[in-house]
C-alpha cells in the first residue's frame, strides 16, 4: 500500500507535469480484422506511449511517439514530422484494454476512432516483458482509467473507488482482434506461458532485451555462502529491515522480502563482509568497499548501494529500516567499519573529533552555514519527499532547470553544433597515442590537449565550437630529449606552458607557445622531487605573475623561475617528517593553498613555508584532485566514487565567521563534509564502477561560482552549487558521450561551456545540454535522440 500511494502520489501530485506516465518501449500496430488488405500493419516499430494532460481540465491524451535508432532520424525528410506521433483523446469510447499479441507479448488495444478505416479497426501497442514489467503495465492502465473517470464525471478521481474504476473498463471484446490470422502456434503459446510464469517468479524473462537494456538477470544469483570464512563469523553489525532491488524497466525499487537480516562480519584484518538473508533465502554476500557507493536517506530511513556480480554487472539494493533508531545505529556502525576498511586502522585509535567528522560525511540533506539565507529566493526547498528513492525526481528536475534557465539553448542548436561534432588532431601520432591531458586557456580562447609527445591546439570560435588550429610536434627538452608530458599548466597570460617530464622529477620545463618549443629548464631542487605544480593564485595565469607553487609527496614550496640556480625559494619551503602523501593542490585568488593527500587528508595554508592553519582528517579514500572557489569559501575534493564539498567558514568558537585558511577550526566544531555521489540506481544503468575525474568549479572573475563539473566513464556530471549548499546533493545533471572522458573543465569565465577531452577527440558541451538522470539520459548518447514533435525538445524522459 505504501508503494502504491507513493507511486500515484508522484503521478498526480504535480500539476506542472504535462506527462503523467510513460511506457518507454513498444511497437504500434493497426489491426484490421475485416480488411482484405491484411489484418496487421506496423505503424511504428519502436515507440513510446505516454499519458498527457491537455489545456482543458479533466481531459487527457494517449500519445504514441515514434522512437528513432541512432542515425535513422537523419535519413528522414523534415516533411514527415507530422507522422512521428499519434494522439487520442482519452474517453470511455476508446475501449482501451490490456490484451495479448499472437506471439504472447502483452499489449494495449483501443478503437481507431479516426473515421479513416472500418469501425472494427483497432490500434495495438505491443510491449516486451524484458523491458516493461507487469507492475509498470498495471500502473499505466490504472492511470488511464483515472483519466477516463475525470473526463466522464468532470471531477477529480481522488474519490473514485476501485469499483468505480472497474466499471469504466470496456465489456468483453466482440470476438478476437485477429480472426483472419492463424492461431498462435504451440511454440508461441508455450513462450507466452513461460514468460508469464517468469514474471510471477521475478526471474529473468526469456525475450531478448532491447539494445538499451543491460543483458543481465533481474535478480543477481544467490551467493553460495554468507561469509567467506570458516567457522562462526564474528558479527559486528546486525539489523532487520525490508529489502528492495531496483528494477530498470519500471524505474522502481521492487520489494524482494520483508524483515530480512543484514549482518556485517569480520572476514580478515580490516576486511568486512555484508550478508543479507532470511530463513528462506540467502540474498547477498558482499565485501565492504568504496565501489559500493552507499547512500543513506534519513527521510525514508533507507540505505542504497551498488553491487557488482561476477560478470561486473551492476545492481542497486535498498534496505528500508523500520525505526529511526535502527537506521541511526546501522548508519553509524557502517560508517565506522567503512572508515576502518579504508584507513586500515582501528576506530578507537582515532580522535573523537575525527570520528564525528567521518560520521557526518554520511549525513544527508544537511544545509551548510548561511545556506538558508543565501537561498531565500528559492521556493519549495523546505519540502522533503517521504521517500526519495521510491519516487520520481521531477521536483529536482524543475529546480535544476530553473538554476540553468539562462543557459538553456534551442534544441535545434544542440543537434547542429555543440558537442556532437568532435574536434580531433590529425592522425599522425603512433597507434597507441591517446589524449591524456587538457589545459584550458585563460586569455586567448585556446584549449590544449596532450597526445603522446605532441600537443594539439584548438580555437574556441564565436559560435561556441572548437576548431583545430595547429599541432606542437615532438615535445623535447632544450638538450633534445623527447618526452611525453606528465603534467602541463598554462603560464604568463597563455604565452607559455609549464611541463613536467616523468623521467626528471626535479625540474620543470618552459615552452614558448608562440614558437611551439621548450626554451628553458627550471631546476627546482636537487633533493626535492616536484610531484605537482599549481598557479601562485587562482587567476595568476591571467597576469604576468612568474612565481608558482609546487609540492612533493610531503613538502610544499614556492618556485621562482627568476632565481639563479635552483628555483625553489628556500624561505618558503615546508616539509613534513611523516609520509604525508600529497596528491593535489589548488589556490584561491589570494594565493591561499589547499593540499590534499592519498590518505584523504586536506590541509589549508594561508602562507607557503608555514604549518597549515587547518588539517581536516581523512575519510580513508585517496583524494585525486582538489579545487577552491575564488574567495576560498568552498573546497571540492575528488575521490574515486564521490566528491567532498567543504565549507571553510568557521561556524562556532573563538574564530567564528573567519575562514579555515586563516584560522584553525575548533576541535569540537569541524566542518560537515558534503558527499556528492551518484544515486546507486543511476549507476545501475551505467553498469560500470564510478571513477570521477578531478572536479572543477566554474571560473567567473567578476562573480561567484555556480557549478561543479566532473566526469565518470563516458558521462559528464554537474552539480549546481547553490542546491548543494542547501543540502540537496542529489540534484545533479549529466550527459552520456560517445567515449570515455579523460579530463574536463569549464571554459574560463564561463559557467556554461564545458570542454571535454576524450581519447581521440575534444568536444565543447553546454551545461544546459546536461539532463536530469533518467533512462533516456543515462543510456542515450547525443546522436541517438528520441524525437518528440509535440514538445520540440528532442527528448522523451522516462518517468517511472
Amino acid at each position: 500500500m505504501f508503494m502504491l500511494k507513493s507511486i500515484f502520489g508522484k503521478i498526480w501530485g504535480d500539476n506542472d507535469n504535462v506527462e503523467l506516465i510513460q511506457i518507454p518501449a513498444g511497437a504500434l500496430f493497426l489491426v484490421r480484422p475485416s480488411s482484405v488488405k491484411g489484418s496487421r500493419e506496423c505503424i511504428y516499430k519502436d515507440a513510446v506511449a505516454t499519458i498527457r494532460r491537455t489545456p482543458t481540465e479533466f481531459n487527457y491524451q494517449l500519445v504514441v511517439t515514434r522512437a528513432y535508432d541512432e542515425g535513422e532520424q537523419q535519413l528522414l525528410d523534415e516533411d514527415d514530422e507530422s507522422d512521428d506521433e499519434r494522439s487520442f483523446l482519452i474517453d470511455q469510447g476508446l475501449e482501451f484494454r490490456a490484451s495479448t499479441s499472437p506471439e504472447g507479448d502483452p499489449t494495449y488495444v483501443w478503437r481507431d476512432l479516426s473515421g479513416v478505416g472500418d469501425s472494427e479497426d483497432v490500434l495495438e501497442f505491443v510491449m516486451d516483458d524484458a523491458q516493461v514489467n507487469s507492475v509498470t503495465r498495471s500502473i499505466f492502465e490504472v492511470t488511464y482509467l483515472q483519466c477516463v473517470y475525470e473526463r466522464k464525471y468532470q471531477r477529480s478521481h481522488d474519490a473514485a473507488s476501485d469499483a468505480d474504476l472497474e466499471e469504466l473498463k470496456p465489456a468483453a471484446a466482440r470476438g478476437g482482434i485477429y480472426p483472419a490470422t492463424p492461431a498462435a502456434t504451440p511454440a508461441a503459446k508455450g513462450k507466452a506461458k513461460a514468460e508469464e510464469a517468469a514474471d510471477v517468479k521475478a526471474t529473468p524473462a526469456k525475450a531478448t532485451p532491447a539494445k538499451t537494456t543491460p543483458a543481465k538477470p533481474l535478480v543477481p544469483a544467490a551467493p553460495e555462502e554468507s561469509f567467506p570464512i570458516a567457522g562462526e563469523p564474528d558479527i559486528l553489525l546486525e539489523t532487520t529491515a525490508d529489502l528492495y532491488l531496483y528494477d530498470q524497466s519500471s524505474g522502481l525499487f521492487m520489494s524482494q522480502e520483508k524483515g530480512v537480516k543484514a549482518q556485517v562480519a569480520e572476514a580478515g584484518r580490516f576486511l568486512y563482509w555484508l550478508s543479507i538473508s532470511s530463513p528462506s533465502r540467502r540474498w547477498l554476500s558482499q565485501r565492504l568497499e568504496g565501489s559500493m557507493n552507499i547512500n543513506f536517506a534519513s527521510d525514508s530511513l533507507s540505505s542504497v548501494w551498488n553491487y557488482f556480480d561476477g560478470q561486473r554487472r551492476c545492481y542497486s539494493w535498498l534496505l528500508r529500516f523500520r525505526t529511526k533508531e535502527e537506521y541511526d545505529e546501522y548508519q553509524r556502525g557502517f560508517a565506522k567499519l567503512m572508515w576502518e576498511t579504508l584507513n586500515e586502522e582501528r576506530w578507537e585509535k582515532s580522535k573523537p573529533d575525527e570520528q564525528q567528522y567521518a560520521i557526518d560525511a554520511y549525513e544527508d540533506d544537511v544545509e551548510m552555514t548561511d545556506a538558508g539565507q543565501e537561498s531565500a529566493e528559492s521556493e519549495g526547498e523546505d519540502e522533503r519527499a517521504v521517500d526519495r528513492y521510491i519516487r520520481d525526481d521531477d521536483r529536482d528536475a524543475r529546480e535544476a532547470s530553473a538554476s540553468m534557465q539562462e543557459e538553456e539553448e534551442d534544441p535545434e542548436d544542440d543537434a547542429k553544433n555543440v558537442g556532437d561534432a568532435p574536434a580531433a588532431m590529425p592522425a599522425e601520432a603512433g597507434e597507441h597515442d591517446r589524449n591524456s591531458q587538457l589545459a584550458v586557456g585563460y586569455k586567448f580562447d585556446r584549449s590544449f590537449v596532450v597526445r603522446g609527445n605532441r600537443i594539439g591546439v584548438f580555437k574556441h570560435t564565436e559560435d561556441d565550437q572548437l576548431e583545430f588550429a595547429t599541432t606542437i610536434n615532438n615535445v623535447r627538452t632544450p638538450k633534445g630529449k623527447s618526452f611525453n608530458p606528465r603534467k602541463v599548466m598554462l603560464h604568463d597570460q597563455d604565452s607559455a606552458m609549464v611541463l613536467m617530464d616523468p623521467t626528471n622529477e626535479h625540474s620543470l620545463f618552459k615552452m614558448d607557445l608562440e614558437y611551439g618549443k621548450i626554451v628553458d629548464e627550471w631546476r627546482v631542487h636537487d633533493d626535492v622531487r616536484v610531484n605537482n605544480v599549481v598557479p601562485n593564485s587562482k587567476f595568476a595565469q591571467t597576469t604576468g605573475e612568474q612565481m608558482l607553487i609546487g609540492h612533493s609527496h610531503n613538502g610544499v614550496f614556492r618556485i621562482d623561475p627568476r632565481l639563479g640556480g635552483n628555483k625553489m625559494v628556500d624561505s618558503q619551503f615546508k616539509q613534513y617528517a611523516t609520509k604525508a602523501g600529497f596528491s593535489s593542490a589548488a589556490t584561491d585568488e589570494k594565493g591561499r593553498l589547499a593540499v590534499a593527500s592519498t590518505k584523504g587528508e586536506l590541509r589549508l595554508f594561508d602562507q607557503i613555508g608555514k604549518n597549515a592553519k587547518t588539517a581536516l582528517p581523512a575519510l580513508g579514500d585517496p583524494i585525486l584532485g582538489v579545487d577552491v572557489t575564488a574567495d576560498g569559501r568552498y573546497v571540492v575534493a575528488t575521490c574515486k566514487t564521490y566528491l567532498l564539498l567543504i565549507d571553510t567558514l568557521i561556524g562556532d568558537g573563538r574564530y567564528k565567521g573567519e575562514c579555515g585558511f586563516d584560522r584553525p577550526f575548533p576541535k569540537e566544531s569541524k566542518p560537515i563534509p558534503r558527499r556528492l555521489q551518484l544515486k546507486p540506481h543511476h549507476v545501475a544503468y551505467m553498469d560500470s564502477e564510478i571513477s570521477f575525474t578531478p572536479a572543477r568549479f566554474d571560473t567567473n572573475v567578476e562573480g561567484s561560482e555556480t557549478s561543479i563539473v566532473t566526469a565518470t566513464g563516458s558521462y559528464v556530471v554537474s552539480w549546481p552549487l547553490e542546491r548543494v549548499k542547501r543540502g540537496r546533493t542529489d540534484g545533479y545533471t549529466l550527459r552520456k558521450l560517445g567515449d570515455v572522458v579523460v579530463e574536463d573543465n569549464f571554459a574560463f569565465g564561463s559557467s556554461n561551456n564545458i570542454i571535454v577531452a576524450m581519447p581521440d577527440d575534444l568536444q565543447l558541451h553546454r551545461r544546459g545540454q546536461l539532463q536530469k538522470p533518467s533512462r533516456q539520459s543515462l543510456l542515450r548518447t547525443p546522436a541517438g535522440k528520441i524525437r518528440n514533435s509535440a514538445s520540440g525538445s528532442g527528448i522523451v524522459e522516462q518517468r517511472y
